[in-house]
């Protein structure tokens, strides 16, 4: 390190995911998938949070698709344009993942040249820009498309490796050459992930390997793999020219800036001896292996992360380093935790002399089924700064944090009193040594109320699971009604936000106990909102599908005007006024009826484990609702929270169904007998307390969550011996 370190903080930049890849005869493009295809108006929404960079995509593959002669830059025209009106400097990438066009591969011999006019043509179009990333990750797409077969050409072996490489890495020298005749200033940003690869003392051997092959993308182009490289040989044996390599040596293109795309997954470990057996099982034609995540084995400290991998990649290189994908597809608090960590890595090697030049928010409007590395088009969505589950994109949390940063201010979330999931001693795959906790100081809490519903249960749970500290009371310990008891409560406590899941949940004993109902969930949860508010505390509380009378025709809307029909659905309608009066910051969500795995109260566990147990039941086929999986709401509900939202919101699972026609779809993925189960007679009324929302739909489908609640559940009602059946009508 040098001793001349800087005291000011690296630049933020921002980036979108925008890969295109392709599968077999089909491409998947995530401009398309996120919205940004539609959405010019993205530009002034980027540009608003103070970036001084954005990586922005001139695709091959959408410029020049069908004809490598016709190139169709319509799209980019404008919106470039706009970038440059805001004065937003962009890194233009070319390729992203990609194979190209259709009419070649990473394994024709005639890709660098067809990749070098068309950068060209960019460079001719866009003049004033100055700095490209002709192709992302060229190492990491030449694994994935040629040795693992994930991405077209679906290939698995080293020669189809080997070649898919050099083939982009010489298009990366072609088309910065191409630029510069008509840029000659023109910077190349080049971009690769390094993660890092850790085994046992066994597999140190394929350690050793993969870890002299994470840097073939910086070593070649910076004319390191000369015939002392480790890997000159492999190359060679492998059909690579030995003219091919000499001219990356004897004529190299060094990046100006090393692009360091750094996920929590990249970093790997090489386990012969304990194979979870929840883990995919590699091998080298050597040895068999569990091939896991590092961050879940039990390593020294300061062996994983982007501070060693940011620190190696300067000592060995000593060129500037800018972190140029920064994302986690998590909750959101561990999205916060994760951008902290890597912005303060970044600040911290720059004091000490590294030359580390940004740090770059990536998948700004999120990504499409990156679990799945785009193999299965199932929509799983991970939010990034914004979230385009909304009409319009709606800025989230991190997208805040990334406008502090930009601004020159410190994050501060209180969910950065926590370490993220990768730093906490429950994420190991087999028990870990005892280490000492690292001191955190003070941790802001949030305070939970309801402890002992189904309801608070399942926010205990996965607060617990994601890390966020908190307190959680029962109605015993805190009679939200007696307004100097909440302000106590609060005092005594002082958290960062409350989260108010208590209440009267028996619907069908509401009339009966109307004043009690009121009680708690009308005027105890006003004086807890008022306490809240003059506290300056953020509040989460809970509402029902049924402050409406489901005689609508469709799916209720936040904006529609509620209109109860039962004792219940007043209490609940009152609440929201009250609440909203007394704390109009508040948050409330209105849900449908909730199931979950951990609480067999709830209807969809009770029927079937009534018809487990080989009872017969008739259930409506004419009430429509909206149910909601109790941890996909509890996720949703404090990523909200966190975002710093507020007002109504209707959060359900995707999805409506009859009590009758839910049953039915549990019970066949439970494998039970469906003809125990029949649609009620005479049926009621047809109604339908459906919900769907104008903010935004954050939750997974009803058929997603109704397969995992199956999943945690259906041992327990396969468990039981058959006796004779009797008939059980139930009142739901």
């Amino acid at each position: 390190m040098s001793d001349t370190g800087s005291t000011e903080a690296p630049e933020l930049w921002g980036g979108l995911e925008c890969t295109v890849a392709r599968l077999r005869n089909r491409w998947r493009d995530q401009l398309v998938e996120t919205g940004h295809q539609r959405r010019p108006q993205d530009m002034d929404a980027l540009a608003a949070l103070g970036f001084r960079r954005l990586r922005y995509p001139v695709l091959w593959e959408r410029v020049s698709p069908d004809d490598p002669d016709v190139a169709d830059f319509r799209w980019h025209d404008p919106r470039l344009a706009r970038l440059r009106e805001l004065n937003l400097d962009p890194i233009l990438g070319l390729i992203h993942h990609g194979s190209g066009p259709r009419y070649t591969s990473l394994l024709d011999p005639g890709f660098p040249e067809l990749l070098a006019r068309h950068a060209g043509r960019v460079a001719e179009r866009y003049s004033w820009v100055r700095h490209f990333t002709p192709v992302n990750e060229p190492l990491t797409t030449a694994r994935f498309s040629a040795l693992y077969g994930y991405w077209y050409p679906h290939r698995r072996d080293l020669r189809s490796f080997m070649r898919a490489f050099i083939n982009q890495c010489r298009g990366v020298v072609l088309a910065m050459k191409a630029i510069r005749e008509v840029i000659p200033d023109a910077r190349l940003i080049q971009t690769e992930d390094l993660g890092k690869t850790f085994s046992t003392p066994k597999l140190q051997y394929q350690a050793d390997y993969e870890n002299n092959r994470r840097w073939l993308a910086f070593d070649l182009l910076t004319g390191r793999v000369d015939r002392e490289h480790p890997w000159f040989s492999h190359f060679l044996d492998n059909g690579i020219a030995e003219s091919e390599l000499v001219g990356f040596f004897e004529d190299p293109c060094p990046p100006d800036v090393l692009g360091i795309n750094h996920y929590l997954t990249s970093e790997r470990y090489l386990d012969h001896e304990h194979l979870p057996a929840s883990r995919r099982r590699s091998g080298n034609g050597r040895h068999r292996y569990a091939d896991v995540e590092a961050v879940r084995v039990d390593l020294p400290s300061g062996t994983t992360g982007p501070e060693a991998r940011l620190r190696e990649t300067w000592e060995r290189y000593r060129l500037p380093l800018a972190v140029t994908e920064v994302h986690h597809g998590c909750s959101r608090d561990e999205q916060l935790r994760w951008l902290a960590e890597v912005w303060d890595a970044a600040c911290k090697l720059r004091r000490e002399g590294a030359d580390v030049r940004a740090v770059t928010t990536w998948a700004a409007f999120g990504a499409k089924d990156w679990n799945s590395l785009l193999a299965r088009k199932a929509g799983h969505y991970e939010p990034g700064l914004f979230d385009i589950r909304s009409p319009q994109p709606r800025i989230t949390a991190l997208g805040r944090a990334a406008a502090q940063i930009a601004q020159g201010e410190t994050i501060d979330h209180p969910v950065l009193d926590t370490p993220g999931w990768w730093h906490r001693d429950d994420r190991f795959y087999r028990v870990a040594r005892a280490n000492p906790s690292e001191e955190t100081g003070a941790v802001r809490k949030l305070l939970i109320t309801g402890s002992n519903t189904m309801l608070g249960d399942a926010l205990i749970r996965i607060a617990r699971h994601r890390g966020l500290e908190f307190v959680a009371l029962d109605h015993g310990a805190m009679d939200m009604a007696d307004a100097a008891t909440a302000a106590m409560t609060l005092r005594r406590h002082r958290p960062w936000a409350v989260v108010n899941a208590a209440g009267f949940s028996q619907i069908s004993e509401a009339e009966r106990q109307r004043s009690l109902c009121f009680r708690e969930n009308a005027t105890g949860p006003a004086a807890l909102a008022r306490a809240c508010a003059d506290a300056g505390l953020p509040l989460l509380t809970f509402s029902s599908d049924l402050v409406f009378d489901g005689a609508l025709g469709r799916p209720y809307r936040e904006s529609d005007p509620v209109n109860p029909s039962c004792t219940y659905g007043e209490s609940k309608a009152e609440g929201e006024r009250l609440v909203l009066t007394a704390h109009p910051g508040a948050l409330i969500i209105r849900t449908g009826a909730s199931f979950g795995p951990w609480d067999e109260r709830n209807t969809v566990y009770r029927n079937l484990r009534a018809m487990a147990d080989r009872k017969i039941l008739q259930l409506s086929d004419t009430v429509r609702l909206s149910p909601a999986y109790l941890p996909d709401l509890t996720h949703a509900v404090l990523d909200l929270l966190i975002d710093g939202e507020h007002g109504v919101w209707h959060v359900t699972n995707r999805g409506e169904t009859s009590w009758y026609g839910l049953i039915r779809k549990a019970a066949e993925r439970a494998r039970l007998q469906p003809l125990l189960l029949s649609p009620e007679l005479p049926p009621r009324t047809a109604s339908s307390t459906a919900l769907t929302s104008e903010r935004g739909l954050i939750m997974p489908t009803l058929e997603s969550g109704l397969g995992r609640f199956i999943r945690e559940v259906g041992r327990r009602l396969r468990t039981v011996e058959p006796h004779t059946e009797h008939h059980v009508f139930a009142t739901t």
